[in-house]
């Protein structure tokens, strides 16, 4: 690693730190953090998906287009349940 590319990765650690970001070992892969966001996702939502629907929803809010995803982290969704019933759901609770 460049002396470079080294000294802004501690600067990040440092700014992550100071942030109080904190290095969870239990969130070491994807898999992990997704069904550590499903668990979040269902409780703040009051909803339990099924598989077929949480991955669904992952399709729907992962995205590359920065402007997108900061509007679906913003604002209530809509998401078409396995049912067809719509659910009107947040990702993250803006309120608290």
């Amino acid at each position: 690693m460049t002396s470079l590319e080294h000294q802004l990765e501690q600067n990040l650690i440092e700014t992550l730190r100071a942030l109080r970001n904190v290095r969870r070992s239990d969130r070491r892969d994807r898999a992990t953090l997704e069904a550590n966001f499903r668990r979040h996702f269902e409780a703040l939502n009051r909803v339990t998906l099924t598989d077929g629907e949480f991955q669904r929803l992952l399709d729907e809010i992962i995205t590359p287009d920065v402007f997108t995803a900061s509007r679906a982290l913003r604002e209530i969704n809509t998401f078409t349940r396995d049912d067809c019933t719509p659910l009107f759901c947040t990702l993250i609770n803006i309120k608290d």
